[in-house]
Formats: structure tokens, sequence, C-alpha cells
């Protein structure tokens, strides 16, 4: 898990359709997330150069894939599954926007955490740093994954140095549970439930 960013106000997510309805389904929606200062959409084949520039940077890649560089057949193959992911379960990845400009602020997705269900994972651009955008995006994700998704909880596995993802996972009120061994030392992984959100989701 990937993060850099400070506090922010969490801002409500919304889910953007024809005829969206917040849980159970998610057949009916096409799976862009809004926040007050950045849109989520899923990935495409069109945004290959600007995901294999952006998960290639040293910053990036050091957490989110243990520092490994992505070829472009491995981002290619990432975007496809992501389009298959969305298709048959609604989740994949996302390409993080600021509503009011044009390019590439980060990543953010879920995705199977062995089998104990999903966790979030996300990356920002160097540029995007310190604005709060971690935590707004993780946020949104999260929301949807526990309204329209209909999960009862998603987790999330952060490398021990990765100090900013620490940070954001408590601000979404994430707990730890475990502590597994990883490429770079210790992993802690956490877990928030439907409880958390439930105020939100429901109003």
């Amino acid at each position: 898990m990937q993060s850099h960013g400070s506090p922010f106000p969490p801002p409500r997510a919304t889910v953007t359709g024809q005829g969206t309805r917040r849980v159970g389904s998610v057949a009916d929606v096409d799976h862009v997330l809004t926040t007050g200062r950045l849109m989520l959409r899923p990935v495409t084949a069109q945004d290959h150069a600007a995901l294999l520039a952006h998960w290639t940077l040293p910053d990036v890649r050091r957490f989110l894939f243990d520092g490994a560089a992505l070829s472009a057949g491995e981002v290619t193959e990432t975007i496809e599954d992501s389009d298959r992911d969305f298709a048959a379960g609604g989740y994949g990845v996302w390409l993080i926007q600021e509503r009011d400009r044009a390019g590439l602020a980060g990543t953010a997705g879920l995705r199977p955490l062995e089998d104990l269900g999903l966790e979030i994972f996300y990356s920002l651009a160097p540029g995007s740093w310190g604005r709060g955008y971690a935590t707004e995006a993780a946020r949104a994700v999260v929301e949807y994954a526990l309204g329209p998704l209909g999960l009862t909880e998603v987790l999330a596995e952060v490398d021990e140095g990765n100090a900013a993802s620490v940070a954001v996972v408590k601000r979404l009120g994430m707990t730890p549970f475990a502590v597994v061994p990883g490429e770079l030392g210790p992993m802690t992984r956490y877990r928030t439930a439907r409880e958390h959100f439930l105020p939100w989701l429901s109003s």
C-alpha cells in the first residue's frame, strides 16, 4: 500500500451511473467515484503509457511493488485483469484525477489479499503528495466497497516502513489484526468493518 498525504476532512464519495443502487449490486453503475476534489475512474488501455510512467517511478513502486519496476507487458496485464474484475465483481484499479485539471494524480484499487477478502491499495504521483489525496481517494474506495459493492469489511496490508500509509489507514478507522513477513520486512494487516462507515452509508 502506498500513500503520501496529510490529514484532510473526509469527503463523501459519490458513485455515478444509471440507476445507481447503494448496496448489494454493482451491475448498473459505471464504477466512477467522485469526491470533493477527485474523480476515480476504472483504468483503460488508453492509460497504459501514463500508468507505466507512474508505476515505474522509484518513490511510487517502493512500497506498491516492493521496489520492482513493472514491464509494459505487466501493465497491460494489470489493465486487462482490472477490466475483467470490474465486469465480474465490480472492483479493480481506478485512475485518480483532480476534478479541476487533467492528468494522473495516482491510482487506487481493490484486490484479493490471499483468501481473506479484498484489500485496498493506492499510489500517488509525487506532484500530488502532501494534499490529503491519499486519504480522500482511499476513503472513496472503502466507502464504495462497503456500500454499493456490499462487502462487510475491507483490508489493507502495509509495510513496516510505510509510515504515510499507516497514518492513512488509521484515519480511515482501520485497526491492525496481524503481522506477516514481506519482501521489505514485516507487514501489518488492517481491517475496517461496515459498521464503521454505517452512519455515512445510511445517510
